[in-house]
């Protein structure tokens, strides 16, 4: 009876705390949410699971084992959620809440449709018409992690997106066209950006630096990256560092909107 009555017996400070640990956990679901990482993340949440359990009931052997797992394992976690926890860092490294908003804003917990949500479809229509005519073109698509980092290599600037307006930026002729362009919302927030080229990973010699940036930038942060092949006309989207399989580009549209959701 005592130790229902301690777990009754709930203070502000232990309510602050669970909702604190429940946000934490949350965010990391998001973080390795679509990755071959959320098999390993839900493994440990087990294995915590039982151990704390064993622990309650006083099932010393096992309590001890899962025990000492759960403290030599923190190792085992650094290597294996490596990309992720790099990525965490970026986001509490490259934040700017200042400029960003409120700290819910800035970590995608009430995202509710408005006026600035970013018009996939406008952007989706200007790379098929950038495919047909193979120009090449590279968009970063901002999401939780703040890309001012990068946005600082290139142009600033404050244009709302359409279609017409891609596909200037990206003419041949424009002085603009050099390079990436990131959006953020339904904003181009930078032209002429240098990003992060990838050059570990083994892709087909047919992708050029624009494909290598977009791996780069996507493994780096959680932007979706967007590349129009100026070779083969292709547009190929990246997340996570990995091509985006898709059947077509309505498929696309979909899967870029559920992304930035």
């Amino acid at each position: 009876m005592e130790i229902f009555k301690d777990i009754l017996n709930f203070t502000v400070v232990d309510i602050i705390d669970v909702i604190l640990v429940a946000l934490l956990l949350y965010y990391l679901y998001r973080l390795v949410k679509g990755t071959v990482a959320i098999n390993i993340f839900i493994g440990i949440i087990i294995i915590y699971g039982a151990w704390r359990l064993t622990d309650f009931l006083n099932m010393e052997l096992l309590s001890s084992i899962f025990g000492g797992f759960m403290k030599v394992g923190i190792i085992a976690l650094i290597v294996v959620f490596q990309p992720e926890i790099r990525k965490f860092l970026l986001m509490v490294g490259s934040t700017n809440f200042g400029r960003r908003g409120k700290l819910f804003k800035q970590l995608n917990f009430l995202k509710t449709e408005n006026s600035n949500e970013t018009d996939v479809d406008a952007i989706i229509s200007a790379c098929s018409k950038m495919a047909q005519s193979k120009t090449g073109a590279l968009i970063v698509f901002e999401r939780n992690n703040n890309l001012d980092f990068l946005s600082e290599s290139g142009d600033e600037m404050n244009i709302k997106v359409t279609q017409p307006i891609i596909e200037s930026i990206f003419f041949k002729n424009s002085p603009l066209h050099d390079g990436a362009i990131i959006i953020n919302h339904n904003t181009v927030k930078a032209t002429r950006v240098i990003l992060p080229v990838n050059n570990e990973k083994n892709i087909p010699k047919r992708f050029g630096l624009r494909h290598r940036a977009g791996i780069g930038v996507s493994e780096k942060t959680d932007a979706l990256a967007l590349v129009v092949s100026e070779e083969t006309g292709h547009i190929s989207c990246f997340k996570d560092g990995e091509f985006v399989v898709y059947s077509d580009l309505n498929e696309l549209k979909q899967i870029i909107k559920s992304d930035l959701v």
